[in-house]
């Protein structure tokens, strides 16, 4: 029975992938997810909690697809600009986490521009902090530059990495369509902007 137990939280939480990531936090509907996974809708609240948890648990699994797809050691944080075209090239790949995060992104409280509570914060943060770890370490070794906190360089890689996917439009607008690029050219700027942003000052 357990093993049914943890195939039916998995047919829910890859169900609520889809949701989440097409309605959002606040437009999802749980009976819309049951469906989508064949489960009657009571088994979210059995194992979730609410529709608030769900999209927590969904939020952490799938950071954990990301961080096992594009780990961030110590020696790869002396090149961030590889780094962030890893990021770019999972994002293009499996869009998403990216839309999941823009979600969550616009659930800020009218007037104070400060995020409601965040959906498994303590989880996300300890990855992040490794991750901040890897770039301390990189930066104690020289190949990083050491005049900024770590997380500033971990949060540019990242934003630039995903920014050009979150708003495309945008990009088309400013960068119009030179001939022949695409998204291995658009990886490539993006590596060496990253390079030079992070590599230590003279």
């Amino acid at each position: 029975m357990a093993w049914d137990t943890q195939r039916t939280k998995q047919r829910l939480l890859d169900a609520a992938v889809h949701e989440y990531s097409e309605h959002g936090p606040l437009g999802a509907r749980v009976d819309r997810v049951a469906e989508r996974a064949g489960v009657n809708k009571e088994r979210i609240y059995q194992y979730f909690g609410s529709k608030q948890k769900l999209f927590a648990a969904v939020l952490e699994q799938e950071m954990t697809k990301l961080a096992a797809a594009v780990p961030l050691t110590a020696e790869q944080a002396y090149d961030l600009g590889e780094f962030a075209g890893r990021v770019y090239d999972y994002h293009r790949t499996y869009p998403h986490y990216l839309r999941l995060l823009l979600w969550e992104g616009l659930e800020i409280r009218p007037g104070r521009g400060e995020p409601g509570p965040v959906a498994a914060a303590a989880e996300r943060a300890a990855h992040y902090a490794d991750d901040i770890a890897a770039v301390v370490r990189a930066q104690r070794a020289g190949a990083l530059r050491d005049d900024v906190r770590p997380g500033y360089l971990l949060y540019l890689a990242r934003a630039l990495a995903v920014w050009w996917l979150a708003v495309p439009s945008t990009a088309a607008l400013m960068l119009g369509q030179a001939a022949g690029e695409g998204p291995l050219e658009r990886r490539r700027v993006l590596a060496d902007l990253v390079r030079d942003a992070t590599r230590p000052r003279p």
